[in-house]
């Protein structure tokens, strides 16, 4: 299909998850590190700002406070601690605060997934990923030591299910924010996909019956594999589509809702990657699977229950009209001032991840952060306070948007073909 349909998506206004939809404990008395101490009698003249620089202090002696609690002997502390660092990397930007203290972090959260249990491992690695999110492209030498660790767990079937996902999200979004390695990319991804192909047809043509918390970590290694698709180079994506693209479609059969819809999106990612390369991409397959995501989109079955039948049928007929007709769904996010508007399948993938590492937070990192504000290319940060009438207005955005999202694209498919020539020899 022509690419111009990409934008032809539906519109929405999306927020950011709240804590409930994730497992942040806020029921932990850790929760005190996130809130910042306001009264509620009215402030003196110039008080305001002596306020703001109490609670921030308070801030930071709690949240010093957890990271020396990393080290205790007793396994609920140190997982009361990591739940108060998850809680403060999510809700503050807090780089020059990490500065002299990274290495100090990054030893003790090595050691809590050497050493911890099952939760204990998945609450570090939710926080490593965290602390690369602050720390952005200077995580990198950090990485290089704890993504032996991470992959390690993955691959070992004996170890807790939570924490096996936790790792596959936390090495990738580690790899997109701190490596560029073709090697580390390759090795991440084969690590992944030999947990998730298990929910693939068996030899006999089943579809296999897999517990809830196993179906979970197979979409958690999906979801993870498909941010790294992001950014893979087309010779990888290449290899990936003709290897997996037709087995995909085994996911959808899945007893599964969450597996279901990464499957889903997966697929609509893959199209829109496959579409820049070649506009009638799908071959004999985009029959038989339009039909398959059509019943999906229109499920009425009774023994799913009503919530589940209300998601499902909401995201696959996005995915529909991905695959069949090359649309992308757009979303509007509001932030303070801004806006951050997503029209393709690659964005929201994307934006699914970061919103998965920092739930409540995404606000406040869009706002803040410059490697979030660069993923989603938002520009500096705006300074709290400036003028909002100097702001673009919303037809000045969208065309500047699209006329970046064409611009990227012809590169990148000059780049492509350039790559495309020189492997096949100059033929």
């Amino acid at each position: 299909m022509p690419k111009g349909k990409k934008k032809g998506g539906r519109k929405a206004d999306s927020r950011p998850p709240s804590d409930e939809e994730y497992d942040t404990g806020d029921n932990l008395s850790t929760a005190s590190i996130l809130s910042d101490d306001q009264s509620g009698s009215i402030p003196e003249e110039g008080a305001d700002e002596v306020d703001e620089v109490s609670a921030q202090e308070q801030f930071e002696e709690k949240l010093k406070d957890c990271i020396d609690g990393l080290s205790q002997k007793s396994a609920q502390g140190r997982k009361t601690c990591l739940e108060g660092i998850i809680k403060a990397f999510s809700k503050k930007y807090l780089y020059e605060f990490l500065q002299d203290r990274k290495m100090t972090v990054s030893d003790a959260l090595i050691r809590c997934l050497k050493k911890g249990n099952g939760d204990e491992q998945a609450l570090a690695a939710k926080c490593y990923s965290l602390l690369c999110i602050q720390l952005g492209p200077e995580a990198e030498s950090l990485v290089m030591e704890l993504q032996p660790v991470l992959l390690t767990i993955i691959a070992d079937n004996s170890a807790c299910l939570k924490a096996r996902g936790e790792c596959a999200i936390t090495v990738v979004m580690c790899v997109f924010i701190a490596s560029s390695d073709i090697e580390q990319v390759a090795k991440v991804l084969e690590v992944l996909e030999c947990v998730f192909k298990l929910s693939f047809r068996k030899g006999d043509g089943s579809i296999p019956n897999h517990s809830l918390e196993l179906c979970k970590l197979h979409a958690h290694c999906l979801q993870a594999w498909s941010l790294l698709m992001t950014v893979a180079s087309s010779n990888v994506v290449q290899v990936m589509v003709e290897k997996y693209l037709a087995k995909f479609t085994d996911f959808l059969h899945s007893s599964d809702l969450e597996l279901r819809i990464v499957a889903g999106e997966t697929i609509a990612l893959i199209y829109e990657l496959g579409r820049d390369e070649e506009d009638d991409f799908g071959g004999s397959l985009l029959d038989d699977l339009c039909e398959i995501l059509k019943n999906l989109a229109t499920d009425s079955h009774k023994y799913r229950a009503k919530r589940d039948r209300k998601q499902q049928r909401s995201s696959f007929r996005d995915i529909l009209r991905a695959v069949q007709d090359g649309e992308a769904p757009e979303m509007t996010v509001r932030f303070g001032q801004e806006h951050l508007e997503i029209y393709s399948w690659i964005g929201k993938i994307k934006y699914n991840a970061f919103c998965h590492a920092l739930t409540s937070g995404m606000y406040q990192h869009l706002q803040k952060n410059p490697l979030v504000r660069d993923v989603f290319e938002l520009g500096e940060p705006v300074i709290v306070g400036s003028n909002p009438a100097q702001k673009q207005s919303k037809w000045e955005r969208t065309m500047y948007n699209a006329a970046v999202f064409k611009a990227r694209t012809k590169a990148r498919s000059r780049c492509r073909d350039k790559r495309s020539v020189a492997a096949n020899g100059g033929d």
